[in-house]
């Protein structure tokens, strides 16, 4: 992982292979002009004041996430400078917002692979700057290289050519003994290590990550952050009654899990449940998947690994809240022992759904983990999958939709993520569309009307949750994996969508607002 250090140095006289700062488009009042963000002042001095006359010179615009590299100052013990565009400056009061810092410095930690050491003299005016600085620094530093044989930690001979991530950032201008940066520091190492190990799960093949292997991932982690950790598996899982869960994964040789995470805090007035869909793998099940459907479905799990990373974040920053999160484990498979479209599944609530479709599984599994987590009365119950295709129709590669059976908790919910960073929006559940589940063989069908069909989705999880519990659903299909190129602190593969949101929505019930 890349390490974090806070420091008042001088930028002139730091030990670094590189110093970024931050540049900006000037506003409506000075179009065209190249605006030096604060923090540079020293390195802007250096130049004798014209470091936005070279850096125009060179090319730069200060457009969002854009780097420009240059020769160091003179007197300055680090030889590059790299610059990163933050966009246009803010009209308002001129001051950029966190999302603004965290893709910047994103962007900059991509762009310095290979290195060892940075520091970065973006704008750090208050704890929520250097929050921000850091997480992007941090998740912009991501690789997964764990499966490359020139990977550089595993062969020297192979790996002269390989690049590390960028192995330290200080943060400039940052103070270390300042309680508020110190905490906001912390804070971002143990969510973004979180989100990054979210991160490895995704990208880690489906012939070395299903259900057993996601399942004892979880177990380590809870022994070491003092975690209780249940794990059912097809045995308890059948003597229980789960036949959304052993319904999806029965065409698999590789068997179902349904893995319990408690955190508890002495001081918690609160109790929230996470659910998270973890499909290791997904064929569509007997209803397979066209060609160029499958390639990247060992992301179907990204759900689950949002979920437990988030439960091991909360316990890492020992909030206030109690929260029990659910891994909802199975690999979808065809045989000749998966589940058939025509089939009748009893849930672990009682209630029957006529299978239509194998590839609708995420809500089966989901089924079962939410009828669970209603048993315990939490205060809400949030769930988060890659379900439906018809949520990137709507919404997008970058923008999860948030259904709930209650407007305030989902407005809460919205909240939480756009404090976080993570594009999001509210999204109904028409009542008019349950009418499309009815089945005549059973209780409820898993299919329903083709158009508005991620709606349709969060309606039939709705039947599952315990009644009088608030609830909300997140559709993270669109933004859970980056088949494009990286930007800002976004790599290419898995992306950890929803940790952030998850963590922030604990910390806003540990303070007793959850809307």
């Amino acid at each position: 992982m890349t390490a974090l250090t806070l420091s008042t140095a001088a930028a002139s006289g730091l030990r670094a292979d590189a110093i970024v700062v931050g540049v900006a488009k000037g506003t409506a009042s000075r179009s065209g002009d190249l605006v030096i963000a604060p923090g540079a002042e020293a390195v802007d001095t250096a130049y004798d004041g014209k470091l936005a006359g070279l850096l125009e010179t060179l090319g730069a615009s200060g457009a969002e996430g854009e780097v420009t590299k240059l020769p160091a100052p003179s007197g300055f013990k680090a030889p590059l400078v790299v610059a990163v565009g933050l966009g246009a400056v803010p009209e308002k009061d001129g001051s950029f917002g966190a999302e603004a810092l965290r893709r910047a410095a994103g962007a900059a930690a991509r762009a310095l692979t290979g290195t060892k050491k940075a520091a970065f003299a973006l704008p750090v005016a208050d704890a929520g700057a250097v929050a921000a600085v850091a997480e992007g620094a941090l998740l912009g530093a991501y690789s997964f290289d764990a499966y490359k044989e020139t990977a550089p930690s595993k062969n020297a001979s192979k790996a002269k050519n390989a690049k590390a991530p960028l192995a330290e950032v200080t943060l400039l201008g940052a103070k270390p003994r300042d309680k508020a940066h110190k905490a906001a520091a912390e804070r971002a190492i143990a969510v973004t290590e979180e989100l990054n190990r979210a991160r490895d799960l995704i990208n880690t093949p489906p012939n070395d990550l299903d259900p057993e292997a996601f399942a004892a991932v979880a177990q380590t982690a809870a022994k070491e952050h003092d975690i209780k950790v249940t794990v059912l598996d097809e045995k308890a899982l059948a003597k229980g009654g789960y036949g959304g869960i052993l319904g999806v994964g029965a065409g698999s040789a590789a068997t179902p899990r349904l893995v319990q995470l408690s955190y508890t805090s002495p001081k918690a007035t609160k109790h929230l449940a996470f659910v998270g869909k973890g499909i290791t793998y997904d064929s569509g099940g007997i209803s397979l998947k066209p060609a160029g459907h499958n390639e990247t479905m060992k992301c179907d799990m990204s759900g689950a690994a949002a979920v437990f990373a988030a439960v091991v974040a909360a316990a890492r920053l020992g909030l206030e809240v109690n929260i029990t999160g659910w891994l909802a484990l199975a690999e979808n498979m065809p045989s000749g022992s998966a589940t058939r479209p025509g089939d009748v599944l009893r849930m672990y609530s009682g209630k029957t759904v006529e299978v239509l479709n194998t590839d609708a599984e995420g809500r089966l599994v989901l089924a079962d983990a939410l009828a669970k987590a209603s048993e315990d009365k939490p205060d809400a119950i949030v769930d988060v999958a890659t379900l439906t295709g018809a949520m990137m129709l709507a919404l997008g590669n970058r923008t999860f939709g948030i259904m709930a059976n209650d407007d305030a908790f989902r407005s809460a919910v919205h909240e939480a993520a756009e404090e976080s960073g993570e594009p999001a929006w509210p999204m109904p559940l028409p009542d008019h569309l349950r009418k499309g589940m009815d089945s005549p063989t059973a209780d409820i069908a898993n299919m329903g009307e083709r158009y508005g069909g991620g709606l349709v989705a969060g309606l039939f999880l709705k039947e599952f949750v315990g009644e009088g519990i608030t609830w909300a659903h997140l559709d993270i299909a669109g933004p859970a994996f980056n088949e494009g190129g990286p930007f800002g602190y976004t790599p290419k593969g898995g992306t950890g969508t929803a940790v952030r949101t998850l963590v922030r929505l604990a910390e806003r019930a540990a303070s007793g607002d959850l809307g």
